[in-house]
């Protein structure tokens, strides 16, 4: 059908489509945002870079407005693991606005937001993703996607069936987690003076939608509820330049802060559990001296 696509890879004129009323609300017709900030950079102080904070990222006084070039979190999902608060949904949305509107306010213009986030639940299924991608919306954040992180290789056997080989109440098993990517103010950043590091084979296979590779064991990691560095590995590389700034504002045992290490980038991270904070910068000396 003519208007639909393209045979192969080739530039085509994508004007029409962004004008359309379904773009028309919140954004240009170039698809970006009506924000008229201008880009520029803050730098954080010295004493407040490559360091993790004991306290709520609600409020990241130690950051400037336009100082942070991406967020890779996976916020805590309110289970009842040992750090959890026992929130009601309403609660619990409303904290993570708190700390979202933040990171809106330390990132660069463009800069980008990247959210680990699982579904819960089966008496009803409660759809966290959606409520993330509702509120970041509202916050002034633009979405550019959403990648499907593929565990299955380490689920290892689930008997989350419901009911057995019956239709009275055969249950689903998530198998998979998403990863929520976000910008501010705009889709692109100037590369100018800017070094990437991702490689070819790197990019074909981080910008798809679907990743696969297995879970953390927290076992092994301390921690209940870990990502594995590969995740945010994958989200610095794909979205930051050499020596940029990352941060975590849930950042548990440092995972994040690890991965921006590895890539050549600088962090800085925020949570509220002590005993974490201490595992995280021991892993990161650990990291240091490898």
């Amino acid at each position: 059908m003519q208007g639909f696509g393209v045979s192969k890879r080739e530039s085509h004129d994508s004007s029409r489509f962004y004008s359309r009323k379904l773009y028309r609300q919140n954004t240009t017709s170039n698809g970006e945002s009506n924000d008229d900030g201008k880009y520029g950079e803050n730098h954080i102080e010295s004493q407040n870079l490559n360091k993790l904070f004991c306290k709520s990222s609600e409020k990241m006084d130690e950051l400037p407005d336009y100082s942070v070039h991406l967020i890779v979190t996976s916020p805590p999902y309110n289970v009842g693991k040992d750090y959890d608060e026992d929130l009601s949904v309403k609660e619990y949305r409303s904290l993570l606005k708190e700390v979202f509107k933040e990171t809106f306010r330390v990132l660069v213009y463009g800069g980008r937001a990247c959210i680990n986030i699982a579904n819960l639940g089966r008496k009803p299924y409660i759809p966290l993703h959606s409520y993330i991608i509702e509120d970041m919306y509202e916050l002034g954040f633009l979405m550019r996607g959403e990648i499907i992180w593929n565990k299955a290789a380490s689920s290892g056997v689930s008997t989350a069936w419901g009911s057995w080989q019956s239709a009275s109440n055969p249950t689903l098993r998530d198998v998979h987690e998403y990863v929520l990517v976000f910008s501010k103010g705009s889709f692109s950043r100037s590369s100018h003076n800017k070094e990437n590091t991702i490689t070819k084979d790197e990019f074909l296979t981080f910008t798809k939608s679907t990743w696969d590779f297995p879970a953390e064991s927290a076992t092994r990691v301390g921690h209940p509820a870990p990502f594995p560095i590969e995740l945010p590995y994958r989200c610095i590389q794909l979205y930051t330049f050499k020596g940029e700034v990352v941060l975590d504002p849930f950042c548990g045992i440092g995972t994040t802060c690890i991965a921006a290490i590895k890539s050549g980038r600088q962090f800085v991270g925020y949570d509220v559990n002590k005993e974490y904070v201490e595992i995280a910068n021991s892993r990161i000396n650990q990291y240091h001296q490898v």
